[in-house]
């Protein structure tokens, strides 16, 4: 049986587990600082820990549960990780590097169910959610991989946006947030966390409740119900009135800013009058929301939707700037290494003649 990840351990919990096995809270926090600030990936590296609290440890934990089963690099510096779990299923990480720091993209389930017609994400129906240990191991690994090249880069941004939907594993996403922001450990802060969401309107309130304070990211890309629905199936049974009351809610409650994702798809929803309807839609909240437009990844499977052209994304910038609502379109990262979500992962699985679990078992 295969054993459970350190990594998905808080430093709390980590406390609790060897105080119940008779270790005081130093033997703990050595541990602590031997995975996060050594970055040990075995626990015979950690020398100064006693004998006995490493045999505990190794009978009962692993530390690298993640194996990396491919690796894309692009010009601008985007990497892509197809990363192996043990069960032998394959997932996606992104190390994007921007002017303020690098930030790396997570996934939070292997496939997903939430169907948004658009996504290759939701190409492969969710099998199991994802522990937070394999979560806060794919930072780590991302973190090993900077290491190696020697020049003293860091993680600095973290977003929750890889495949499947966080809300919908919202316990384990909650512990790898309180893994990653720990200030004795990586010491990624909470404002430079983000989490996306596709609308899991009580999550969104119970995540307002929490003391986590991370970012939040609503993804909306349709301005209407019946717009909505035709693109995100997920709008049938939690439609935009109470997704909205959601998000009243979460602004209330925590006086912080929001962004709302809107994916530009040519001739579907990137017309001047979704715009119109968006800035109305959004009007009360606009001071404290930011509207992130995203220019559409084309994919072979979903050939119905194409990219906006460079006119219709920026008339539609124009025309929510004219109505007095902030908004953004976002950067594009990796365009030469299939850099939307879920695209190298499912060309893997796809591949003719083998499945994953046969590629897993070639490496």
């Amino acid at each position: 049986m295969n054993k459970q990840s350190i990594y998905g351990l808080t430093r709390e919990q980590l406390v609790a587990w060897l105080a119940e096995r008779g270790h005081k809270k130093f033997r703990a926090m050595q541990v602590w600082d031997w995975l996060y600030r050594k970055r040990v990936t075995e626990f015979s590296a950690m020398n100064d820990v006693n004998k006995g609290c490493l045999s505990l440890l190794e009978e009962n934990f692993a530390i690298d549960t993640l194996g990396e089963h491919m690796r894309q690099e692009s010009a601008d510096g985007t990497i892509k990780f197809l990363f192996r779990l043990e069960d032998g299923n394959l997932i996606e990480t992104v190390l994007m590097r921007h002017k303020f720091g690098l930030s790396v993209c997570v996934t939070t389930q292997v496939g997903c169910n939430i169907g948004c017609s658009f996504c290759a994400s939701g190409l492969l129906a969710k099998s199991r959610d994802l522990t937070s240990g394999e979560i806060v191991g794919q930072i780590m690994k991302v973190q090993l991989h900077l290491d190696q090249m020697q020049n003293k880069e860091r993680v600095s941004h973290v977003v929750v946006m890889g495949i499947g939907e966080p809300f919908d594993n919202y316990v384990h996403m909650s512990n790898f947030i309180e893994v990653i922001k720990d200030h004795k450990g990586l010491a990624v802060g909470a404002r430079r966390i983000t989490v996306s969401t596709s609308g899991l309107a009580k999550k969104i309130e119970e995540f307002a409740d929490s003391s986590l304070g991370v970012n939040l990211a609503v993804s909306l890309h349709a301005p209407n119900n019946e717009l909505r629905t035709r693109i995100m199936k997920i709008n049938r049974a939690i439609p935009i009135e109470q997704l909205m009351e959601s998000i009243r809610y979460y602004l209330n409650k925590t006086k912080r800013r929001i962004t709302i994702e809107y994916i530009l798809l040519k001739d579907v929803n990137d017309q001047q009058e979704h715009a119109l309807e968006l800035a109305d839609l959004i009007r009360d909240i606009s001071q404290q929301a930011n509207v992130n437009l995203i220019p559409y990844n084309p994919v072979d499977e979903h050939s119905q939707y194409q990219r906006s052209e460079k006119e219709s994304i920026s008339g539609f910038y124009d025309t929510l700037k004219k109505q007095g609502i902030g908004c953004s379109v976002r950067l594009e990262h990796g365009t030469d290494i299939d850099a939307a979500c879920g695209q190298l992962r499912s060309k893997q699985i796809k591949k003719p003649g083998r499945t994953a679990l046969a590629e897993a078992a070639q490496n």
